[in-house]
């Protein structure tokens, strides 16, 4: 039975994830910042565990709890839309903790185990904006942009050991809590000379016909997970599969 590590379960992408590994056979540690264990099934294949990925004990004590595992997914991420102008760097560096540094400090400290039995899979979960600009998330697709780079590099780096590394490109996802997530630190991030621009922006996500459910994601990541044929990028929804054709 293979183990798989997921972290940021508490909704959306992770959650749905965790459930889809859950239902074929494997053994899941569902990682949360708070752990809200009655949102999974109970079950002895199954853990929640405490994780925050910008803390470095808590990294630790996290892999510790869960024994060896086969796969890592790096899915914990907060969102960010506004106007970059507008946006303190305090919120810009908030969101490189996690989407950036959260990922490869996670990575690293997962690295050791992996590269020793020389097997095993690393995915880490970006966003279509690294696929084709969007505006109003410059810093948030910054983040994201620098794990693409840090992953195709990685990938070769630990497939000297048997160890893969691979990307999931999720699309736009209305049904996530991404926005519910961030609103705290989108406060006054669309400054009055950016309100029409936006609202203009708004309009058109509002119709915007093919959008990417959390089902798309928890499939690519099992795809991503088990793939043998070398492949790293895994756009995930009807929007970012159209993105990635357009490159």
């Amino acid at each position: 039975m293979k183990t798989v590590l997921i972290t940021g379960c508490s909704s959306g992408y992770g959650l749905e994830t965790a459930r889809h590994f859950h239902a074929r056979g494997w053994r899941v540690i569902a990682t949360m910042r708070t752990p809200r264990p009655e949102l999974l099934p109970v079950d002895d294949r199954l853990r929640v565990l405490a994780l925050d990925v910008t803390r470095p004990e808590s990294i630790d004590a996290a892999l510790e709890a869960s024994g060896p595992i086969d796969v890592l997914v790096n899915n914990a991420g907060i969102g960010l839309f506004g106007a970059f102008e507008a946006t303190p760097m305090a919120t810009v560096r908030e969101v490189f903790e996690t989407n950036t540094f959260g990922v490869m400090a996670m990575t690293q400290a997962a690295i050791p185990q992996l590269r020793a039995r020389r097997d095993g899979v690393i995915v880490n979960v970006t966003s279509s904006a690294t696929l084709a600009p969007m505006p109003l998330v410059a810093a948030y697709t910054a983040s994201k942009t620098a794990i693409e780079g840090f992953t195709a590099s990685l990938a070769h780096e630990l497939g000297a050991f048997g160890v893969a590394v691979k990307l999931v490109e999720p699309g736009y996802a209305p049904s996530t809590r991404f926005t519910a997530n961030g609103e705290e630190r989108m406060q006054g991030l669309i400054p009055e000379a950016y309100a029409p621009y936006a609202q203009r922006i708004f309009a058109g996500l509002a119709g915007v016909a093919a959008v990417t459910q959390e089902s798309d994601v928890a499939d690519a990541v099992w795809h991503a997970a088990t793939d043998t044929a070398g492949r790293l990028r895994f756009p995930a929804g009807a929007d970012a599969v159209a993105l990635a054709g357009q490159g």
